[in-house]
């Protein structure tokens, strides 16, 4: 066993990533950090006692380059004899319909599709390639954008599905980072009793001490493209600030980022934890109000006012909280935020009231099948086409219905109240208001929120799976696709 893979093992061991029996999937997209993850735990598989297998999801973003990436993966799980979990997604409609940056769709599909893996048993974690260099280049991004505490803890070493219903970033930058992408797929998360679980073995492990060991064993790599692209503000981190500060400031600079976060993720458990001690004894929940909030450390005020403001599915800026903590000053008796939320000044604490909203009609469209129909309350246009086969290449299961068990007649129309829905991976049926209260939407966004209906049960929502009742099922020889394209 060489050093690394001994430094490796270290880690492993320390953080209680893994454990003997695991079935550990390694995601590889290619690219020298996974592969050399992949030979390391491979190195290692005997002495922890797991059961390897490769995980690649093919983004489609470069053409003849992503498939080019597929094949390399296949060969070298083939190679060593290890199974392979593949799959694909359309990140580009799923970035247009859940509103989102192309990187960030992209994260949301792949850990859906490990969320997919693991929710059916089929392996008990997934492992990531981050490396030392992610984590520095992670803080010191946060870091010039705006971030507390808890921006600057980085990436964590490990991310289970209790976690990463507290986790996610608070400032407006990093709502969408890659941890905070758990809490957009959180309503298809597992039910009790299920593991969701991602680790990352490589975070104390610099980026060039894994090319230098793939060189020295000889096995090859991919090289993605984009990212020598410097429009993407990680790259000229990467590629300018990183090296600059190593050459002028500090060698270490990366090590020191690194333990930047380890000491902010230590202080952010230590708050955590202060916060759901105090908050129940000051935020009366029923009425929306802070009581007792000037009797509490400046520091911990702040964080009960995200607290408080995160039930209610706000995220606030730190210039909110900030005007929030002013309202006992003279000058200032009410502060508006978003969603069309207020915070008014009260004798007894800031309380927290929703303005009424925005007046909308409400809209229904009828929809054939085959069809496609314009919504222009939804800026959208919704199609359904029935396609062969019950998990057709090229589109999202998440969008397939059983023909056979809807009406012939589809309905478009925005969400009303009262209207439930029981989206794929989750225990049981939800309202609708709750999901979307989920999802952070107010005001006229989420009045205008579209569903489609099928005899009157809702068969589809913008941005959920379909219930699992409605799916295809194994061997079906056509599936119903609902997609929504966004107009220009």
């Amino acid at each position: 066993m060489g050093k690394l893979a001994e430094s490796v093992l270290e880690y492993i061991r320390g953080q209680g990533f893994l454990k003997a029996g695991d079935r550990a999937g390694v995601a590889v997209s290619g690219g020298a950090d996974s592969v050399a993850l992949l030979r390391l735990l491979l190195e290692l598989r005997r002495e922890i006692g797991v059961v390897l297998s490769v995980v690649h999801f093919n983004h489609g973003l470069r053409g003849s380059e992503s498939e080019a990436d597929e094949r390399f993966v296949a060969q070298l799980a083939a190679c060593h004899e290890l199974e392979l979990h593949r799959d694909h997604g359309d990140v580009t409609s799923h970035a247009q319909v859940q509103y989102l940056s192309i990187e960030a769709a992209a994260r949301d599909l792949r850990y859906q599709y490990f969320y997919r893996l693991m929710g059916e048993e089929r392996l008990s974690c997934v492992a990531t390639g981050h490396t030392l260099d992610d984590q520095a280049e992670t803080v010191l991004l946060r870091l010039v954008r705006g971030a507390g505490i808890r921006g600057l803890a980085g990436i964590f070493p490990e991310l289970t599905y209790a976690e990463s219903t507290q986790l996610g970033l608070t400032d407006a930058h990093y709502r969408r980072s890659a941890d905070a992408t758990l809490k957009t797929i959180r309503p298809q998360l597992p039910v009790l009793g299920s593991r969701f679980s991602v680790i990352r073995p490589l975070l104390r492990t610099e980026r060039a001490q894994l090319e230098t060991y793939l060189r020295e064993i000889g096995q090859d790599w991919r090289e993605d493209s984009s990212n020598r692209d410097l429009r993407h503000a990680r790259n000229r981190i990467r590629h300018g600030i990183i090296p600059r500060l190593e050459r002028t400031l500090n060698p270490k600079v990366k090590e020191a980022l690194a333990e930047t976060a380890e000491i902010a993720r230590s202080e952010e458990d230590y708050w955590r934890g202060e916060v759901e001690r105090v908050l129940p004894e000051v935020w009366d929940a029923p009425n929306n109000r802070l009581r007792g909030l000037s009797d509490l450390p400046f520091a911990l005020r702040r964080r009960v006012i995200r607290a408080a403001a995160e039930s209610l599915g706000l995220t606030l800026e730190f210039r909110h909280v900030e005007e929030i903590l002013g309202l006992g000053l003279e000058t200032t008796k009410s502060v508006e935020l978003p969603g069309g939320w207020t915070v008014a000044r009260a004798n007894d604490g800031p309380h927290f009231t929703l303005a009424a909203e925005v007046a909308v009609s409400d809209y229904e469209y009828f929809l054939a099948v085959p069809g496609v129909v314009e919504v222009p309350e939804a800026g959208s246009s919704f199609e359904a086409a029935v396609v062969s086969g019950g998990a057709a290449p090229g589109y999202n299961p998440d969008h397939m219905l059983d023909p056979a068990l809807l009406k012939k007649d589809l309905i478009v129309r925005n969400w009303r109240a009262g209207d439930r829905f029981w989206p794929a991976h989750s225990k049981s049926p939800k309202k609708l208001k709750e999901l979307l209260q989920e999802r952070k939407l107010a005001g006229r966004e989420r009045k205008l929120w579209p569903v489609v209906v099928s005899g009157g049960e809702i068969v589809w929502v913008r941005g959920f799976p379909a219930p699992a009742r409605l799916r295809p099922r194994e061997g079906a020889t056509e599936a119903l696709v609902i997609q929504e394209y966004r107009n220009a």
